[in-house]
Parts: C-alpha cells; sequence; structure tokens
C-alpha cells in the first residue's frame, strides 16, 4: 500500500478553502489516508453538516488589551465561507474537530442562541458595553439563510438599546438592514466589511464561499445609503499577494460609502500556518518563500508571535510601511481611522422576571 500525502484529493476539497484535515492539537491519534487498491473511483466532494448544540451562555468576554471591545457573541462555531487564512480555524480544536476541513463543512449552530442571550442581558448585575458579533466565526455566512439566529440576536440587542459592532463578509447582512437601520438611528451599530482583495479570481481562491469582492462593495453602498456606519476593513493583508491592492481597497470602499477605515496584517496561530502553507504550495508554489519570509520578518523570525500589541501588525520595516502607506491612504480618499463611541446609556434590560417579555414591546 502507498501512504498518501497529508493533502485530500481536490475532488474532495473542491470549493473549500482547506487542503487537508489533520487531527487538532489536543487530539492522541491522527489519520493517515492510505491507498489500498480499492478507491478508483472520484472522492466525494466533502458536503456541509449543520448540527446544533443547547447553548447555556452567549456573551463571551476578553481581556484582550489590543482589542476594542471586551465581549463577543457567536451564533455559529466553524464558517462555511472557508476563509483559508481565517484566525479562528484552531478553535474547531476544542471540539475535537480539525481545523481544516471540519472548519469549514463540520458547523455548530445554536438554535437557543437569542433566548440565552436575552436572559444574560436581563441578569442584574450585568454592566453594559458594545457587543462584537463576527469576531470569530461569520453571523451572516450560507446557513444563516436558513437558521436565521444571527438576526434573532439582533433583534434582542435591537429592543434592548444594546450597542453593537458587527464583523462580516457575507452580503445577507443586507436582509437585517431593517433592524440595523432603526439602531442607526440611534448611534447604536456600526459594521465592518472586509475586504481582503478585489481580485475575484484570488478571492474565490482564498475565501471560496465569499460574496465576490464587488458584492461586498455592493454592501457597502446599501448599508451606506440606509445611513448605518460602515468600516471597510482591508483585511487581513498578505505580503508579496494583496498588500499592492490596499490603496485601491480603501479608495474603492469610501467610494461605496464607508466612512471609516482598518487594516490587520495576515495572522497564522496555531494550525492555521500549515494550513496556510499548503494552500499555498498549490496556489503560489513561486511566491511561498517570499510571503512567508515577509511574515517572518515581521514576527521575529516565527511564523507568528501573538504578544498583545504585535499580533495585529507585526514590527519592521515591512510592517511599518503598510501602515505608513495605510495613513497616507485614508487621508487621500477622505476616511477615517476611528468611529465614534457607541452609547451605552440607552440600554433597558429585559425585565428580570421574563427576559423574552420586553423583546416583543415597541422599542
Amino acid at each position: 500500500m502507498t501512504e498518501l500525502p497529508e493533502t485530500l484529493p481536490e475532488g474532495m476539497t473542491r470549493g473549500r478553502g482547506a487542503a487537508s484535515n489533520r487531527a487538532g492539537r489536543f487530539e492522541t491519534l491522527t489519520q493517515t489516508r492510505i491507498d489500498d487498491g480499492w478507491t478508483a473511483d472520484a472522492p466525494e466532494v466533502q458536503r456541509t453538516d449543520v448540527s446544533c448544540e443547547h447553548a447555556r451562555s452567549m456573551i463571551t468576554y476578553n481581556r484582550s488589551p489590543d482589542l476594542p471591545f471586551d465581549r463577543s457573541i457567536n451564533p455559529y462555531r466553524g464558517c462555511e465561507h472557508g476563509c483559508i487564512y481565517c484566525f479562528a480555524r484552531p478553535s474547531h480544536a476544542y471540539l475535537g474537530l480539525s481545523p481544516g476541513l471540519d472548519f469549514e463543512t463540520k458547523l455548530i449552530a445554536r438554535p437557543n442562541a437569542a433566548e440565552v442571550l436575552a436572559a444574560e442581558l436581563a441578569k442584574p448585575g450585568y454592566k453594559v458595553a458594545p457587543i462584537a458579533i463576527g469576531t470569530n466565526t461569520d453571523p451572516y455566512q450560507p446557513i444563516e439563510k436558513k437558521m436565521g439566529l444571527a438576526r434573532e440576536c439582533l433583534d434582542v440587542l435591537a429592543r434592548a438599546r444594546h450597542p453593537v459592532a458587527i464583523v462580516t463578509k457575507g452580503s445577507l447582512i443586507e436582509r437585517d438592514i431593517d433592524i440595523l437601520a432603526r439602531m442607526a438611528k440611534q448611534g447604536l451599530v456600526r459594521v465592518g466589511i472586509s475586504i481582503t482583495t478585489l481580485d475575484p479570481v484570488l478571492a474565490r481562491k482564498m475565501e471560496p464561499r465569499c460574496p465576490a469582492p464587488a458584492r461586498r462593495l455592493e454592501t457597502i453602498r446599501r448599508l451606506a445609503a440606509a445611513c448605518i456606519p460602515v468600516r471597510v476593513m482591508a483585511s487581513p493583508m498578505v505580503p508579496a499577494l494583496t498588500d499592492h491592492e490596499l490603496e485601491a481597497i480603501l479608495e474603492a470602499g469610501a467610494i461605496a460609502g464607508a466612512s471609516t477605515a482598518s487594516w490587520i496584517m495576515l495572522r497564522l496561530p496555531r494550525e492555521v500556518s500549515q494550513l496556510w502553507q499548503e494552500w499555498l504550495q498549490t496556489h503560489f508554489p513561486d511566491r511561498t518563500e517570499r510571503i512567508m519570509g515577509h511574515l517572518r520578518g515581521m514576527h521575529g523570525g516565527k511564523d507568528y508571535d501573538a504578544r498583545w500589541g504585535h499580533r495585529m501588525r507585526g514590527q519592521g520595516p515591512y510592517a511599518e510601511m503598510i501602515a505608513q502607506r495605510f495613513d497616507r491612504a485614508v487621508r487621500a480618499v477622505g476616511l477615517e481611522t476611528h468611529a465614534p463611541r457607541l452609547p451605552c446609556h440607552l440600554f433597558r434590560p429585559p425585565t428580570a422576571r421574563s427576559a423574552q417579555l420586553s423583546l416583543f414591546e415597541d422599542g
């Protein structure tokens, strides 16, 4: 028998970002594909499988000093968008699943998310501060169209007049403009739309199930037309692959109606580094060493350095050059880098007697 390479056959990974499905870092056993001569048929394309879990809590708190929020919610675990660079991939290892193909094909939904969120907001000791949605997995990934969990959570927050910041690549957010526009009138919401590249061919390879870049720009237009504050996120910037597009992305976002902008350098925590390098070897083998060389140069010779204040942008001449280009570009196109603070004083918690009761009252 012939041992096959770690990467899976193209037929299994068509339309996906990851090329392999290695076990997560907590697993004691690994699996290796072996060609025993009985696999003449083409391998089956990996379908998306969605299971449900009963959430016991929804609000996750963090103490990271380099993040602009201290709490977030995620209606889903895993993300069908399949962005190969996604820094959230390692979180699937906590579930006993692979950060590779499992992350984008074995999804977990939390059907009681809105109910649990309302109960948490109703607790007497709850202290309001902006909640971030989409910081780990995209709330507007394809399964949201069927399940609607992000909309349910957004409705809870809107009725409670709770400030919220949303990050997404999904055009499905346009479905919720009715809620978002009401919140925007009170200054309670802002939305970030991530655009990694304007090249639709590259985007399809790197973010296989995301809306095309032009479609994301249209989402910015539609949100801005509804007076919803939008940030264009040039993230992540990939040295020697997408960083030359930085100015063009910011200009396109400004023309579409974005009012603020931000950028983050490519991050490769834990299992993401190996997955990313497999992807490079498949699609850009001639640039692999150059791209990884720049990244290592920004992280002291390592693929990634997770230190607070360093992890988002790295350091050194290359990182400084990108930062300077960003500063010049936002000034040139009239974008701001900081949005007004989201107000907390309007918060009206669901009643302690029934977390759901106040959700049906007109706000």
